[in-house]
């Protein structure tokens, strides 16, 4: 992958990583709240975030001091 492709990929994630935010949210305050559901989504969220930070480690190069 090019580097326009993997920052298309960081923002594609960075939306889903969101919405995932919002749909536990809105999981969580409603009245029947899915347990398993939720901790399902936060699951994948948490899957999201490993990907994200490993596409930024891709695009920002080390600097060694």
């Amino acid at each position: 992958m090019n580097e326009e492709e993997l920052r298309k990929r960081l923002e594609a994630l960075k939306i889903e990583h969101r919405d995932l935010d919002a749909a536990i949210d809105a999981l969580a305050t409603a009245n029947s709240a899915d347990q398993l559901q939720i901790a399902r989504l936060k699951k994948r969220k948490l899957k999201l975030k490993d990907q994200i930070a490993l596409v930024e480690d891709y695009l920002i190069p080390d600097i060694i001091a």
